[in-house]
C-alpha cells in the first residue's frame, strides 16, 4: 500500500464517519481507529458554602450502538471451486449499472468476455469500472445494487468458458 492509497482510505473514513477499519491482505494487516472526542460538562449549581465545590470532570461520550450487518452472502465452498471469483479491488459502493435508469451491465446467466465491464465501484466520488478477468457465464451476483463493499469481497462468480 502506498501513501496515496492510505490517504484515500483515511479520507473515506472521515467522509463516512467510520470509527474503525481493519484491512487484511496476505502481506499485512492494517487497523485504523478514530478516538472519541472529549467533552466537558459545566459544574453543577452552587452548593452551600460549608461544602467543597465539585470540579468538572471530562465526559467521554459512548459510541452509539450499531447493529451488526447481516452476514455477507457467501457461496457454499463446494460451489466456488468451478467458478472464478471476481473480487472488489477497493472499498466503495457497488453499482450494477452506469446510471440509475440504465440497464445493468450484466445479469446472472449472461455470457461475458475478458475485459467486459461487470459493474462500477464508487470510491471517493470516482467511478471505477470493474472488468471480467475471464470469458465465461455469470453464474451468481453476490452483491445488491448500491450496497457498500469491502476490499477483497467476492462480487461475482463466473463459470469460465
Amino acid at each position: 500500500m502506498n501513501a496515496k492509497e492510505l490517504k484515500s482510505i483515511l479520507q473515506a473514513l472521515q467522509d463516512h464517519e467510520v470509527s474503525e477499519l481493519t484491512l487484511e491482505t496476505p502481506d499485512y494487516k492494517l487497523t485504523i481507529k478514530r478516538g472519541p472526542e472529549v467533552q466537558y460538562v459545566a459544574p453543577p449549581a452552587p452548593v452551600p458554602q460549608n461544602q467543597p465545590v465539585p470540579q468538572a470532570a471530562p465526559v467521554v461520550p459512548q459510541a452509539p450502538a450499531v447493529e451488526a450487518p447481516p452476514p455477507k452472502a457467501e457461496p457454499p465452498k463446494e460451489e466456488t471451486g468451478k467458478y472464478v471469483e471476481v473480487k472488489a479491488p477497493i472499498v466503495g459502493t457497488f453499482y450494477r449499472a452506469p446510471s440509475p435508469d440504465a440497464e445493468p451491465y450484466v445479469k446472472e446467466g449472461d455470457t461475458v468476455k475478458k475485459g467486459q465491464v461487470l459493474c462500477i465501484i464508487e470510491a471517493m466520488k470516482l467511478m471505477n469500472e470493474i472488468e471480467s478477468e475471464v470469458s465465461g457465464v455469470v453464474r451468481k451476483i453476490l452483491v445488491q445494487n448500491a450496497e457498500p463493499v469491502e476490499y477483497g469481497q467476492v462480487l461475482f462468480l463466473i463459470e469460465p468458458a
